[in-house]
C-alpha cells in the first residue's frame, strides 16, 4: 500500500451474494479514504480485478466459491503481493482458520458495520 496518507485506499469486495456486496459497497462509501474498485462473485473473478484493478485490500468471503479460503488467499497474494485481506465469513468460528491462513483481519458478518470500519482503518494506518 502506497504511503501517502490521502491517498484513497483501493478496496475490493468478493462475495458471492449480490445483498452482502452492496451492503459492504454502501458501508464503505459512506466514510472517506476508501474507494470500491470491483466486486468479484467468485474465485476467478477475485484473482482476475486484483490483477486488473490492484487493490489495496481485499474484503474477502472466506467461502468464497470456487476454493477454499487457505488457497483463495495465497492465489491472491500471488498475483498481488502486499496484498491486506481481511476475511469475512457468517460463521465466527472460521476466524481461527482465517487468521492461520494469513488473513490480516477477520470480521464476522454478524459484527456490528463498525467492527468492519475499525478493521479496514486499522489496514489502513499498516
Amino acid at each position: 500500500m502506497d504511503n501517502e496518507a490521502n491517498k484513497a485506499m483501493r478496496v475490493l469486495i468478493a462475495d458471492d451474494r449480490p445483498q452482502v456486496r452492496s451492503a459492504l459497497r454502501l458501508l464503505l462509501e459512506q466514510g472517506s479514504g476508501v474507494t470500491v474498485v470491483g466486486e468479484a462473485v467468485d474465485m476467478e473473478q477475485a484473482l482476475e480485478l486484483t490483477a486488473g484493478q490492484r487493490p489495496d485490500l481485499v474484503l474477502l468471503d472466506w467461502e468464497l466459491p470456487g476454493q477454499d479460503g487457505d488457497a483463495v488467499l495465497a492465489r491472491l497474494r500471488a498475483v498481488r503481493p502486499g496484498l491486506v485481506v481481511i476475511a469475512l465469513s457468517g460463521r465466527p468460528e472460521a476466524r481461527r482458520a482465517a487468521l492461520a491462513a494469513g488473513a490480516d483481519a477477520f470480521v464476522s458478518k454478524g459484527d456490528p458495520p463498525e467492527r468492519l470500519l475499525a478493521a479496514v482503518d486499522e489496514c489502513r494506518r499498516k
